[in-house]
């Protein structure tokens, strides 16, 4: 059995474990259409390109999500990597799966301009996956498999693709797999971004958890033995058992703490499952009364649950030999969320995309917000600050209190001013002072866990000071002041925006008044998510959006009316003064003269597949030099007069060994619909050593089949050897090759 085929079996096992359904023919066909797509493709380890969308797959089996979701898992590749569009998808699988696989295609595909950074294709790469995932976060599920399994085999990459895709994945997809709750894919995102990203500190820190691990799953087996016994004298009914800290886990801690190893003191933890929560507090005292608990080390995740809903008990006592260990105790249920998170809850009654209870819907809360800086904020640099900023400092949280009770959960560092923008803008606005515990704090006192926080305000407020920005923690507050500027200071930005746009265009040798054409006009500032020319102006003036942006952005419309309004005469004329002077002719590196013009890129046409041997012609396009078809392509044949003058004679190079090259031929045979007609056609192909890149047969009216499939040739000589072949089969009436 072959290895992609090995692969598919163990997914199919995998989802009937907990899949309710029974019928896989979606996935099996889904499987086959992927191995088809990718069947020419290689990874960079060599090996088959279809492993990779399986084992994105199976990473989602794991997760235990629905069939739809594998399924978009398996195809996630197709529209970006093959010739699959996202209606071929739709077609074939419906509208749910060709969404999902369209929402996580990155947008590698689409054309930039030269003007437009890495980081700015990066940002709106994922602009786009944010409003993906507003529509269904599967997108993100679906996205946070590939990107694990992509990690897993960053060893093939070069040693800068390690780090940059490492950094990536740091910055952003593991704190999302952390803001959805799914620790079973954040935590081995951050070991591999660790491993690449900090090598030599890896290899070390490897080093030194080896050295005394014997010795400590010794501890831990008699701690967890103990506490066992002593549930079971209580008739508590649970599991407890020991693991080690993930390793990012344990470096972050030494390296912002100013930590040496040794003094770590969770290296390892015991955790306990229970049935129940008031099982969890009784086995948290059976605890505190077998180990001494260490002060200031307790945290009730159960009572006040992360923003991702995590629940549990932490603490960290000193155990029999004297080293301290943490134990963390929760429900089985709680556990189940805390491994898998959002997915832990997916409904998989047919028809049924979306979570169902508002609590599984608060754990989104995070994305809204996302949201909203994505309409707000036009600078691509700005959100990616934003989202990174906001991702990160996600672990580092506090709690704190509003007089009525209600509990507010802040980035460590956080002031009052942080807190009145978590309550509302119109609050952030107006703030005039702030009590904290019932007494007078400045406004950059930092917050503490517990604190009860209470917001003065007044209507004679001149809203918020320049002061703030350099004070606040939280993105949330950033963004609302920096709102409130861009509003009150409008007439002044969008005087000095216009200034900066028509200064840099002069610069770069454009008259600001002939860029500022209304249809140009519209596009840009669709481009920046702006309402008005003014809009746009106030954006650039305010210092959100760089001028030398809006600007590239006119002068990328100006250059494509430009080459809109070419004529023919004018191409042909662009592209003979690229030739060398007085050379009349010259090869091609695909063996073609085009006459009358010199080096120019020459493309084959995929209408017709030309191979030498063919009789040919050049046709002249807009930016792509020259495409080559045959004379009796029928897309030549239909040119009308004022097309046909773009035609410009081309022929075969002699001179050149065409055996080097290969060409794609498509073959359509006429035959008689007989058992065996499919072998015998194929086994000629493989005799004859021909390259197949797709294959197909289907019957059709009057006992009749039609088997398609396309081969690489070397030329005339080798196609009409094939024809003979073909003709000598029995039952084949014609052979007709593609064209058009």
């Amino acid at each position: 059995m072959s290895i992609e085929n090995e692969l598919y079996k163990q997914l199919a096992n995998k989802i009937m474990f907990y899949h309710p359904t029974k019928d896989f023919t979606k996935l099996e066909n889904a499987f086959n259409f992927a191995y088809d797509a990718h069947k020419e493709q290689k990874r960079k380890s060599g090996e088959p390109y279809i492993i990779h969308p399986l084992k994105v797959a199976y990473i989602l089996a794991e997760l235990e999500m629905d069939m739809e979701t594998i399924i978009a898992g398996l195809l996630h590749d197709t529209i970006e990597d093959t010739a699959f569009t996202y209606n071929d998808i739709e077609r074939i699988f419906g509208e749910e799966i060709a969404a999902l696989v369209d929402g996580v295609t990155k947008l590698g595909r689409l054309s930039y301009s030269v003007s437009i950074s890495k980081e700015e294709i990066q940002a709106e790469n994922f602009r786009k996956m944010f409003m993906a995932m507003a529509n269904d976060i599967r997108v993100l599920l679906i996205k946070l498999a590939d990107r694990l399994h992509n990690m897993r085999t960053l060893e093939f990459m070069s040693s800068a693709k390690q780090k940059e895709k490492a950094k990536e994945t740091l910055d952003i997809y593991a704190p999302l797999a952390d803001r959805l709750g799914i620790s079973k894919i954040k935590t081995e995102l951050e070991d591999l971004c660790f491993k690449y990203l900090y090598p030599d500190d890896y290899k070390e820190l490897l080093k030194k958890i080896e050295i005394k691990k014997d010795e400590r799953l010794t501890y831990v087996n008699s701690i967890v033995n103990n506490l066992l016994a002593k549930m079971k004298e209580n008739n508590i009914d649970g599991e407890v058992y020991g693991r080690n800290k993930h390793m990012f886990s344990v470096f972050k801690k030494m390296r912002n703490k100013g930590k040496t190893f040794e003094q770590i003191y969770d290296l390892f933890a015991v955790r306990a499952l229970v049935n129940n929560i008031s099982d969890c507090y009784a086995v948290l005292g059976i605890v505190h009364d077998m180990y001494k608990p260490m002060p200031g080390r307790f945290k009730d995740y159960i009572a006040m649950p992360k923003p991702n809903m995590y629940q549990s008990l932490h603490n960290t006592l000193i155990g029999p030999n004297g080293e301290p260990f943490e134990i963390q105790i929760r429900t089985f249920e709680m556990h189940r969320t805390s491994e898998y998170g959002i997915a832990a809850h997916w409904k998989y009654k047919e028809g049924n995309t979306g979570l169902t209870t508002a609590q599984e819907e608060k754990k989104l809360s995070w994305l809204r917000q996302i949201l909203e800086w994505q309409q707000n904020m036009s600078d691509n640099r700005e959100f990616m600050d934003a989202v990174k900023t906001e991702l990160n400092i996600y672990n580092d949280r506090i709690y704190v209190f509003s007089p009525k009770g209600d509990v507010k959960d802040l980035p460590s560092g956080s002031t009052p001013i942080d807190f009145a923008y978590m309550i509302h803008s119109a609050v952030g606005n107006k703030m005039v002072g702030a009590r904290v515990n019932e007494k007078i704090v400045n406004f950059d006192y930092k917050l503490k866990n517990g604190d009860i926080v209470e917001i003065l305000t007044s209507q004679n407020s001149k809203g918020p000071s320049n002061d703030w920005l350099n004070i606040v923690k939280s993105p949330q507050a950033r963004t609302k002041i920096n709102q409130w500027f861009k509003k009150e200071l409008k007439e002044e930005n969008i005087i000095k925006g216009r200034e900066l746009i028509a200064a840099d265009a002069k610069k770069k040798g454009y008259n600001i008044d002939d860029i500022l054409k209304q249809e140009w006009l519209d596009i840009v500032c669709k481009r920046f998510a702006a309402k008005t020319y003014d809009s746009l102006c106030s954006s650039v003036g305010f210092g959100a959006i760089k001028e030398g942006q809006v600007v590239n952005r006119f002068i990328e419309e100006i250059k494509k009316e430009e080459k809109k309004n070419q004529t023919v005469d004018d191409i042909i004329k662009n592209i003979q003064e690229k030739s060398q002077k007085g050379q009349n002719r010259k090869k091609n590196n695909n063996g073609v003269v085009v006459k009358g013009v010199g080096d120019v890129s020459v493309r084959f046409s995929h209408c017709c597949g030309p191979v030498p041997g063919d009789e040919i012609v050049g046709y002249v396009t807009r930016g792509r030099g020259v495409s080559i078809h045959r004379t009796d392509c029928i897309n030549i044949i239909n040119l009308d007069s004022t097309e046909r003058r773009r035609l410009i004679d081309a022929e075969w190079d002699t001179s050149v060994n065409t055996q080097q090259n290969s060409y794609d031929v498509e073959l359509k045979l006429i035959c008689e619909d007989r058992n065996g007609i499919v072998f015998d056609v194929s086994k000629i192909l493989i005799d004859e050593g021909m390259k197949t890149k797709s294959f197909s047969a289907r019957s059709v009216k009057g006992g009749l089949a039609i088997v398609n499939f396309t081969v690489d040739v070397t030329g005339k000589e080798q196609l009409d050897k094939l024809y003979t072949k073909l003709n000598n089969v029995s039952g084949v009436d014609e052979i007709e090759r593609v064209t058009g």
